[in-house]
């Protein structure tokens, strides 16, 4: 079994734009994530995949650490400092992981850069990741509470601008806190 941080680019050839694969992605490996760091069991994580999957067949994407919090007991008061804790856990086994950035939520949505590109919209909804800035085609950051779908979506941003323009953005990824997360998922995808 390969590492977290190598299966973050060991996964399968996909179709271009394949936001299911992509889901499946992320999903895996934060599950693989989830069990290098030894903080849920695999009772925990089999529920976890349940209610995931489960939220993807009805449309409405939630969060992987999210879930986990909950299954973990997590009352809603305290469900930010739960998925903060288990988001730290899981950045430490990514390598890289994408820093926690505390202001990302209060940047302005691309409108413009989503509308020009409504795959990115949808497979941002999909992985819970908003593009948090977009300056043209050339400088775009992307977020997420779970570092591992910021970088697939980080991945999938550069693939996109680059088989529609032919040019490599530079493309940033990072993890938001619970509130900022929250306020953009409800903001970009009206959730």
């Amino acid at each position: 079994m390969s590492s977290p941080a190598q299966a973050m680019h060991d996964h399968p050839v996909r179709k271009p734009g394949d936001i299911g694969d992509l889901v499946r992605i992320c999903l895996d490996q934060t599950i693989q994530a989830i069990q290098a760091t030894g903080i849920a069991t695999e009772t925990e994580i089999a529920r976890v995949r349940v209610l995931f999957e489960r939220s993807v067949a009805k449309d409405e994407p939630q969060d992987v650490l999210e879930i986990l919090a909950r299954v973990q007991g997590a009352e809603e008061e305290h469900v930010g400092v739960e998925v903060a804790r288990i988001t730290h856990a899981v950045s430490a086994v990514i390598h890289p992981s994408p820093p926690l950035i505390p202001f990302a939520g209060k940047l302005i949505a691309p409108s413009a850069f989503y509308e020009s590109f409504d795959h990115i919209h949808k497979t941002a909804r999909a992985l819970l990741a908003p593009v948090i800035y977009a300056e043209d085609t050339d400088a775009i950051g992307t977020g997420a509470l779970n570092p591992v779908a910021a970088r697939i979506m980080a991945d999938e941003i550069l693939a996109t601008v680059d088989r529609r323009f032919g040019i490599k953005p530079f493309v940033t990824s990072v993890r938001m806190d619970y509130e900022s997360w929250s306020f953009l998922s409800r903001k970009h995808f009206g959730l």
